[in-house]
């Protein structure tokens, strides 16, 4: 998998055959993934990455599409274009261990925290948690790649919510855990996405959601 610096300069030598769109998104994305290796600090690698990935696929937000649709269409898309298997290598050689980490992993899976809050009873929760694994097993099962990325993602997005809306504290020992396997799994992810879409010009990959404005 290529770094940040690779990668930065597969762009500069090829941008000049790419859409503004697609220049725009890629050097969003490789400008956070920058951040997110020159960072030591686990959280701050999190945010950093999870913004790249966002650089990547993100559209216009005021649509009102919910963000997890977005990026699992936006995956789809990525994996039938994947001609290199780069997404299938990931999710099958280099992360079946932390991916399964993150399926049984409680804390960042949406429905734990609603029992928290008094929103859902245990059963209900653990319910809920054994039948979204049993789907995700199913999936893996079957090497449904989009699938397994799309599961997984939706655990990583609770624990960016949880992060990024103050429901955390810094450094915090109790979820060092996720931490250490999303930051993982996302440091992998994002050069591969960013790869795909250098890989592959020619795809109209729309606007993104806020263009350059020059004064």
């Amino acid at each position: 998998m290529m770094s940040y610096a690779e990668l930065k300069q597969r762009h500069r030598n090829e941008r000049e055959d790419f859409h503004e769109n697609l220049s725009l998104r890629v050097h969003r994305a490789l400008s956070w993934l920058q951040r997110a290796e020159d960072s030591e600090d686990a959280d701050a690698q999190f945010i950093f990455l999870w913004i790249a990935f966002n650089a990547a696929y993100a559209t216009d937000i005021s649509k009102g599409t919910p963000e997890r649709d977005t990026f699992i269409q936006f995956l789809k898309k990525l994996d039938a274009l994947d001609n290199t298997r780069l997404l299938e290598s990931i999710t099958w050689n280099e992360f079946s261990g932390s991916i399964r980490i993150l399926l049984n992993n409680r804390y960042v899976f949406p429905a734990f925290w609603d029992y928290q809050k008094g929103q859902l009873t245990e059963q209900q929760w653990q319910e809920q948690f054994a039948s979204a694994n049993w789907a995700a097993q199913v999936a893996l099962g079957g090497r449904d790649t989009v699938t397994v990325l799309s599961i997984v993602l939706s655990r990583i997005y609770t624990l960016r919510n949880q992060i990024v809306h103050g429901g955390a504290t810094w450094n915090s020992s109790v979820n060092r855990d996720q931490m250490r396997d999303c930051v993982a799994f996302l440091s992998k992810l994002v050069p591969a996405i960013v790869t795909i879409m250098m890989d592959h010009p020619e795809t109209l990959w729309g606007d993104a959601s806020f263009p350059v404005v020059r004064d």
